[in-house]
């Protein structure tokens, strides 16, 4: 995607609508589309991409505002009361506060600038094999992030699972928790929501430390998730991770109160684990000494070589790279899809499920023959090629672009 870059005059955070300043960034036609440059502050991410796409923006660029090492983008913790962040439809990038000082300074200067958005190889491709990781949580109780994170998980699991069985992809679940300060761990707060002498925590689910479930409790469940992970993976079998945790959360939900080890153990006992290995995994709670699964756990928050900290729930890294995107299956697949090597993806990559539809509008700019309905357009999940077909057996060849001729 190209376009030319405006650094608006007022507004500069957009955390207003621009038709309150009378401004349109809505492209003439012929001319390149508008990728609009804001700075960061005051208001979320999100109703900046809103009020750029409602000015006509195409693409929206946020300028950070201090000097670190870029983060992700976040959506709103009020996300279920905030209706237009599912009818957002830009692409929107954080980028550095040098990189944005250059591109004002360019503009201040009345240079034309203008900038190419490419996410098509943006994933590493080390192998030919595909790794990532998802961040999550068992906590069921706190809300619009907890209920995207298990949608995600019962809509995506039977692509997950086929990309595992067939070796293609190699996933790691993970879980984030903190410790509680030393002079702290006998107060009440740390005592409801930690275990191992403080040493691993989780917040409280409602907020409430005197009804309902625990933050230990969650961090209980979360320690048994990583656990039968291991053990299935011991067994040959890591994909049974997908299984355990959607059963889990139909079968043993918080607000039924059967959150619960004996819940949790009836789903390891029909997926046919070893609930014996299990429970050895998980250890002793109680017990006043680290728990190597945990402390794993908690080493692996650290970013390492281009992947940064991982300190937001959910979080999805793919290739040792962080995923910036929507979290469903259309769109984690495309990613994923992304880091296999062109002419080495899976055929679930070719499936009409992630295509790019550009062949929709002007048949994406290849040749055809609408008398014949043959056209040399070709929709994947990388975006359109233009490449002469094969129909009923007759082979066309030529560019694709202007002209296909049948031998």
């Amino acid at each position: 995607m190209v376009g030319v870059v405006a650094y608006p005059k007022a507004n500069r955070k957009a955390c207003k609508g621009f038709d309150e300043f009378d401004v349109s960034f809505k492209a003439r036609p012929g001319a390149l589309p508008t990728f609009l440059l804001v700075d960061r502050g005051d208001c979320y991410f999100a109703k900046k991409a809103w009020n750029a796409q409602n000015a006509g923006a195409v693409a929206i660029l946020v300028a950070d505002d201090r000097d670190e090492p870029l983060i992700t983008m976040d959506t709103p913790e009020e996300s279920g009361r905030v209706e237009y962040l599912e009818n957002i439809t830009i692409p929107s990038a954080l980028i550095s506060k040098s990189f944005g000082d250059r591109l004002k300074k360019a503009i201040d200067n009345g240079d034309m600038v203008n900038v190419n958005l490419d996410w098509r190889e943006s994933l590493p491709h080390p192998d030919e094999r595909v790794e990532y990781e998802f961040w999550t949580n068992s906590n069921d109780e706190c809300g619009p992030k907890c209920n995207s994170q298990i949608d995600f998980v019962k809509s995506f699991k039977g692509a997950a699972q086929v990309l595992e069985k067939k070796g293609y992809t190699q996933f790691t679940p993970h879980y984030i928790t903190w410790y509680c300060p030393e002079a702290y761990t006998l107060s009440k707060q740390c005592k409801s929501q930690c275990i191992n002498h403080g040493r691993y925590c989780a917040p409280d689910p409602d907020q409430d430390f005197s009804k309902g479930y625990d933050g230990k409790d969650v961090v209980v469940q979360n320690l048994r998730q990583v656990c039968v992970y291991k053990v299935a993976k011991e067994s040959k079998k890591p994909w049974l991770w997908w299984d355990y945790v959607t059963d889990f959360a139909v079968r043993c939900p918080m607000k039924e109160k059967k959150y619960t080890k004996e819940c949790a153990d009836g789903v390891i006992k029909s997926l046919g684990l070893d609930h014996k290995a299990i429970d050895k995994c998980i250890g002793d709670p109680d017990a006043d000494e680290e728990n190597p699964i945990l402390k794993a756990e908690q080493d692996a928050q650290i970013g390492k070589g281009s992947r940064g900290d991982v300190t937001i729930l959910p979080t999805l890294v793919i290739n040792n790279r962080q995923y910036r995107g929507k979290l469903d299956k259309a769109a984690v697949l495309k990613a994923l899809c992304a880091g296999f090597r062109e002419t080495t993806e899976p055929a679930v990559c070719l499936s009409e499920d992630i295509q790019t539809n550009e062949c929709l509008e002007n048949n994406g700019g290849c040749w055809q023959d609408k008398a014949a309905n043959i056209t040399a357009c070709k929709d994947t999940f990388r975006g359109k090629v233009c490449e002469c077909p094969v129909v009923e057996g007759v082979k066309f060849v030529g560019d694709g672009y202007t002209h296909c001729e049948g031998i």
